[in-house]
């Protein structure tokens, strides 16, 4: 059992200062990003095996001439089903503490160890979300202050040489829409979640609009949305295990992630939830843990027009 401990005064064990804040003080954690934008899977939860296959309808080919002759036979084109599957995991994290602490605590230990467990569960959760927007097949790697190139095999073979720019949100922002015809997340225009480094690149252009300038009443502002750009609305991630700020040679890179609509699924069976541990050792050990059932995957994993919806802004 250890988890939990008081730093003692004295190296016997005992506590000699007694004069203790009426206020608890909490470490602050990076902001979560990554989960509001993935989707539940509907359909799949318990009883429901151990993976969900998730049916994609491809695009019937655009003829040259669609115009026949009297007496031709109509062309027969091929109607295409793919699949991809997200297989849920079990994740669960925990602390323990005696009867003892309790006993001697001026406060309700539980409490702040429920806390702290939801925040580390948050972090946990948006880590693996984080994980599947960054499986997209197509990544940007800046090469120039403008331009860059596109891998399209999920893996960036081109080592980046500038942080990202405002030229560079337009290359992507075409790409999405010209190149792969990605449809706009929403009111025509895509999310960029980007890390700190990644936004700084995009903040230092005088022609960075900030949010007040191209919302209208009534419009959402996304929790911790900076700016727009090139129809690109970006959401800052400080969280550094979900983006780097250090990608690139001498780490000259942040990391960001731009996509349209229903880029990540969210395969759940059971709900991450905080359970109390059933008191052993006569009630003098006790426990809080938390655990969920759950996977996430996206839910195009090719680099096709009009399938890919998502880019990866990295560097190899």
């Amino acid at each position: 059992m250890a988890t939990f401990g008081w730093v003692t005064d004295i190296t016997n064990g005992v506590m000699l200062n007694h004069a203790l804040s009426k206020k608890l003080r909490f470490a602050s954690i990076a902001k979560t990003k990554f989960v509001g934008f993935t989707r539940v899977e509907p359909g799949f939860g318990r009883k429901r095996g151990q993976s969900i296959t998730i049916q994609r309808i491809r695009n019937i080919a655009v003829p040259t001439s669609a115009v026949i002759t009297e007496g031709q036979r109509i062309p027969v084109d091929q109607f295409l089903i793919s699949t991809t599957s997200i297989t849920p995991q079990q994740i669960a994290r925990s602390v323990e503490y005696t009867d003892l602490v309790e006993q001697l605590n001026n406060y309700d230990v539980k409490n702040p160890i429920q806390f702290k467990l939801r925040q580390q569960m948050a972090l946990v959760l948006d880590n693996l979300a984080s994980d599947a927007f960054k499986e997209a097949k197509i990544k940007f790697i800046p090469t120039s202050l403008a331009g860059g190139t596109f891998d399209t095999d999920g893996t960036p073979s081109t080592q980046a040489t500038a942080n990202i720019s405002i030229d560079h949100c337009g290359v992507i922002r075409d790409y999405l829409a010209d190149t792969i015809h990605t449809d706009a997340f929403e009111d025509d225009k895509y999310v960029g979640l980007g890390s700190t480094k990644l936004l700084r690149g995009i903040k230092n252009d005088p022609a960075f609009q900030v949010w007040r300038r191209y919302l209208q009443p009534g419009d959402v502002l996304y929790n911790s949305e900076v700016g727009a750009v090139e129809s690109i609305r970006w959401i800052e991630v400080n969280n550094t295990a979900a983006l780097s700020n250090a990608k690139g040679a001498a780490s000259i890179l942040g990391e960001g992630v731009v996509f349209g609509p229903d880029a990540v699924a969210m395969a759940e069976v059971v709900s991450p939830h905080l359970r109390v541990a059933i008191p052993g050792n006569y009630g003098l050990d006790k426990g809080v843990a938390w655990y969920g059932n759950l996977g996430f995957g996206p839910v195009w994993d090719t680099a096709n027009d009009g399938e890919a919806n998502i880019i990866h802004i990295t560097s190899s």
